[in-house]
């Protein structure tokens, strides 16, 4: 049986999320760093469990995200991420097929349990990240399909990979098989502190040919050129061999190309209630858009748009359907 094309394959941490409204004091209290995403080990994520209010328990992981949103544009997304097979990482995988996104890992019968993020969301809104890896840790090249991403146009590789040394080699695997394609790879650097740690790594990504489409956040850019100047990081952008789409919370978005930069103004938001996936759900918007042939200004525009729902409300996964708030703003149609 021949290989269902995808528009979007996303590879990333597979992660239920765990998200809790908090405080200042609480973050103090567990000498956590505001707005990052931290690595923790199982006693840490039972102790915090333990303390945190109540909770809420949804899918997540920011490829995972990606994904999601990118299905809810009614663009054909897959997903390849590790879990257990044990009531969180079935409760994952369900909730990708239950949006058709195609998902074929196999689930993991032994070793640790389901990764889980903490989320920790303050008063404005901004979300801190404790995560326990568990099995997404256990993602190895063979759970790389080729076939799937031969059939993907674009593959999505979340920076987060980078931590675990199998996931790393699969992430590699996967832009050997999709440039072979004639398919475009795109990464997104996930978070300043992993740029911090992998910094060379990621330059070289970018250098060596291995990406067509950079996402990250301004400060993500910044410490990716080891500058606190915002316009020395984006003139260093335009001299790389890519396509950059930065973001920059509600001051909207910068398309970075060799030529030129252009902004993109935000969509208004009544009420930031939880920024968590903001960031993820603006690259599907924008790959969305690249996949329907729109011009660069519309995708950083349905990227915003995308970004906009998500953090009016908690999680990481749209609400809405995005295709059809995208039909009237007509950005599709």
């Amino acid at each position: 049986m021949s290989q269902t094309r995808i528009d979007v394959l996303t590879l990333g941490n597979a992660i239920v999320d765990v998200l809790a409204h908090t405080d200042e004091a609480f973050l103090i209290q567990k000498k956590v760093h505001k707005g990052a995403m931290q690595l923790i080990d199982e006693a840490r994520a039972e102790e915090l469990y333990g303390d945190m209010g109540p909770a809420i328990i949804v899918s997540g992981g920011s490829g995972a995200n990606t994904a999601a949103g990118v299905a809810s544009f009614g663009v054909k997304a897959g997903f390849i991420g590790k879990v257990k097979n044990d009531e969180t990482g079935k409760l994952f995988a369900h909730d990708l097929k239950a949006i058709d996104v195609h998902y074929d890992v196999t689930l993991a019968e032994d070793g640790p349990a389901t990764a889980r993020s903490f989320i920790l969301v303050t008063p404005d809104g901004e979300r801190t990240m404790n995560t326990y890896l568990g099995a997404c840790q256990n993602l190895t090249p063979d759970d790389v399909n080729p076939d799937t991403v031969r059939a993907s146009s674009i593959v999505y590789l979340e920076g987060y990979l980078w931590d675990p040394p199998a996931a790393k080699e699969a992430f590699r695997k996967a832009v050997k098989i999709a440039h072979e394609a004639g398919n475009k790879v795109a990464l997104t650097l996930s978070d300043a502190f992993c740029v911090d740690r992998y910094r060379d790594e990621f330059l070289g990504l970018m250098r060596d040919g291995s990406l067509d489409i950079l996402f990250a956040n301004i400060h993500e850019l910044q410490s990716l050129y080891g500058t606190s100047d915002a316009d020395t990081a984006l003139a260093a952008l335009r001299e790389e061999n890519v396509l950059g789409a930065i973001t920059r919370s509600a001051e909207g978005a910068l398309i970075v190309s060799r030529g030129e930069t252009k902004a993109v103004p935000a969509f208004p938001v009544e009420r930031v209630v939880d920024t968590t996936g903001a960031g993820d759900l603006f690259a599907s918007g924008f790959l969305a858009g690249l996949v329907n042939n729109l011009d660069l200004t519309d995708c950083a525009r349905l990227g915003g748009l995308a970004a906009a729902e998500i953090i009016s409300h908690l999680g990481a996964r749209p609400q809405a359907n995005l295709k059809e708030l995208a039909q009237q703003e007509g950005l599709l149609s």
